[in-house]
C-alpha cells in the first residue's frame, strides 16, 4: 500500500471546495483514504494548519471548523508527533530549500514514513521540485 502525505493545502480542499482548483484529484485522495486503498501519514501541525486556515473562511462557522477538524481525526491518520528526529530533518529541509519550517516539517514527515508529499502549494512545489518524494496533487495518480 502507498504511503501518502497530504499537506494543508490537500486536506483543506476537503472543506473549502468553493473556487478550490485540483477538487477531483483531493477528493480522490479522500475517497482512498476512506476504503483503506491509501495508508496515510500527517505532521500533528496539519490539525493547527487545517483548523486556520478553514478559521478565516468566511462561509465556515465555528461548529463547521470544529466538525472539520474532528472528521480528520475520524480518519485515523498515522499521525506524528515532534520529536528530535523530525525537527532536525525538518530544520535540515526549511535551509536545503529556503522554505518555511511548517511546510519542511511535511516533508520531512514524508521521509521519515518513506512516504509521498502530496501537495497542492504549486509555490511549494517550484522550491522542492527535485526531491523525489513530492508530487503536485494535480499530477498524482492516485496510486
Amino acid at each position: 500500500m502507498n504511503r501518502c502525505v497530504p499537506d494543508t493545502s490537500v486536506v483543506v480542499k476537503w472543506f473549502s471546495s468553493h473556487d478550490e482548483n485540483d477538487l477531483r484529484q483531493a477528493f480522490l485522495l479522500r475517497d482512498k483514504i476512506l476504503h483503506g486503498e491509501c495508508s496515510i501519514t500527517v505532521p500533528s501541525l496539519l490539525f493547527y494548519e487545517l483548523a486556520n486556515a478553514l478559521r478565516f473562511n468566511p462561509n465556515l462557522s465555528t461548529g463547521d471548523v470544529r466538525d472539520a477538524v474532528a472528521s480528520i481525526f475520524d480518519m485515523e491518520f498515522d499521525v506524528r508527533e515532534i520529536s528530535p528526529e523530525i525537527v532536525i530533518q525538518t530544520v535540515e529541509i526549511a535551509y536545503a530549500h529556503g522554505i518555511t519550517v511548517y511546510d519542511a516539517c511535511f516533508l520531512a514527515t514524508a521521509r521519515l514514513a518513506e512516504g509521498m508529499l502530496i501537495t497542492a502549494d504549486s509555490r511549494l512545489y517550484e522550491r522542492i521540485r527535485g526531491a523525489k518524494d513530492v508530487t503536485l496533487l494535480r499530477d498524482w495518480g492516485g496510486t
